[in-house]
């Protein structure tokens, strides 16, 4: 059962219709992840700031959606799995690019390394190891798209972590992430 109670966007009033609005705007829809972030009006558009701001920055949509993937995977996040398996598809991600990008791995050399950097800054709470670093640099990615990789993936543990605390109810179609039990 879900935690949080999920906003009704018709009846919402005040700063709260009004970040609901936001996230309507953005997302095109109003997803229950939104509307449960919007208990606190402040939270969702401290959310949707970021997201923008990233949507702005150098990495293209699909490895902003690769990295979202592999993340929940890591944090074994099922709404997210699933939000991000759907958004994946409408940004041209096949199935097999999804599974891979669950795994932190892709059929090109460079997004596998920005996959494992992510799911190793997810798992180790950004303690790495010298080599681990060296090796996003190695893959030729620059600082700027080193720190945008780093803020994506704080972007979705922040909401890996709000929904399983939240245990939102998932509102579109399942995509199980695997458990820690590794099943």
């Amino acid at each position: 059962m879900q935690r949080l109670p999920a906003i009704d966007p018709s009846t919402a009033t005040g700063e709260t219709k009004n970040a609901l609005d936001a996230a309507e705007a953005r997302l095109g829809n109003s997803p229950n992840v939104m509307r449960t972030i919007a208990n606190s009006p402040v939270a969702l558009l401290g959310y949707l700031a970021l997201d923008s701001a990233l949507g702005a920055g150098t990495l293209d949509p699909q490895l902003r959606a690769q990295i979202a993937l592999a993340v929940a995977e890591a944090n074994a996040c099922r709404y997210c799995v699933v939000a991000h398996t759907a958004a994946g598809k409408l940004l041209g991600l096949d199935e097999a690019a999804i599974r891979a990008a669950r795994e932190a791995l892709s059929s090109d050399p460079k997004v596998t390394a920005a996959l494992q950097f992510a799911r190793t800054v997810a798992e180790y709470r950004g303690d790495l190891t010298d080599d681990e670093f060296d090796r996003i640099r190695r893959a030729g990615y620059s600082n700027a798209e080193i720190a945008e990789i780093i803020a994506n993936v704080v972007l979705n543990i922040y909401a890996n972590y709000f929904n399983t605390i939240a245990q939102t109810e998932i509102d579109i179609p399942a995509s199980d992430p695997k458990s820690r039990d590794g099943d």
